[in-house]
C-alpha cells in the first residue's frame, strides 16, 4: 500500500516532523490534527501518516487490531523513505507511532538520516499494568529525543517515569493535569488543551533549535 500524508506548515521550512498516529486513531483524529496545527504554528513542515492495518480501515468493514508495535517497524521507515525530506528530519507520533519510531531511530540517527526524536504521550506501559514497562530500548538512546507526557497519562505518570532509567539523550516536558492526548482539565489545572498544546509546539521548536542544528 503506497503511503500517503498528510501535510501541515511550511513547505520552505528548515525542519520537518513525521508523525506517525497512536494504536486506536487515524492520521486524521482530532487530536493528531490539532496537535499538527500547533507544531505546524511554530515553524514546522509536519507530515501525517497511517500504517498499513489503519489505512485498510478506511477500505473495509470491521476495526483490523493493530500489529505488535515492532512489526511496523518496516512499515515507519517505508515512509521516511516515501517522504524524502529535504533538510533536517524529526521522527515521532502519538503513542504507540511514537513508540514505533523510537525502535527505529538510532539506527536512522546514525546514519544521518534523521536527526531527532518526537513522542507525544509515549506508552511507558499498558494502563493499569505498570509491571510490562516499554522501557528497554530507552536506556541506551542515543537519538536526541523528547518526550511531551501529560501527569495523569495512565500509559505512565510522572511519579512512575520519575523512577525508570532513561538515556540522558531524553528530555521529558511534562505537562500539568494532561491526560493521554495531553489534554487537561481546565477546572483543576487552570490550563485548556490548546494552552498545552502551545507550550508543547512551542518547546519542541526549542528544542530542536538546540539538538538538530
Amino acid at each position: 500500500m503506497a503511503v500517503r500524508f498528510l501535510f501541515d506548515g511550511p513547505e520552505q521550512a528548515r525542519r520537518t516532523v513525521l508523525l506517525a498516529h497512536g494504536a486506536g486513531g487515524p492520521m486524521d483524529s482530532p487530536s493528531l490534527t490539532a496537535t499538527a496545527k500547533a507544531l505546524a504554528g511554530s515553524g514546522f513542515r509536519v507530515a501525517r501518516f497511517e500504517f498499513n492495518y489503519m489505512a485498510g480501515r478506511r477500505m473495509a468493514s470491521g476495526r483490523k487490531p493493530p500489529p505488535r508495535a515492532e512489526k511496523l517497524n518496516p512499515e515507519y521507515i517505508a515512509a521516511i523513505e516515501a517522504l524524502d525530506a529535504k533538510g533536517p528530519l524529526i521522527i515521532g507520533g502519538k503513542s504507540m507511532g511514537g513508540r514505533v519510531a523510537s525502535m527505529v531511530a538510532d539506527d536512522l540517527f546514525a546514519s544521518g538520516r534523521v536527526h531527532g526524536l518526537l513522542c507525544l504521550g509515549y506508552p511507558f506501559h499498558p494502563p493499569a499494568k505498570p509491571e510490562q514497562l516499554r522501557t528497554a530500548h530507552l536506556v541506551d538512546l542515543n537519538i536526541p529525543t523528547l518526550i511531551v507526557q501529560g501527569t495523569r497519562d495512565q500509559f505512565g505518570m510522572r511519579e512512575e517515569v520519575s523512577a525508570y532509567t532513561l538515556s540522558p539523550a531524553i528530555e521529558i516536558l511534562w505537562l500539568d493535569d494532561g491526560d493521554h492526548d495531553l489534554k487537561p482539565r481546565k477546572s483543576v489545572s487552570g490550563f485548556s488543551a490548546a494552552d498545552h498544546l502551545k507550550t508543547m509546539a512551542e518547546a519542541a521548536s526549542a528544542w530542536a533549535e538546540r539538538t538538530t542544528s
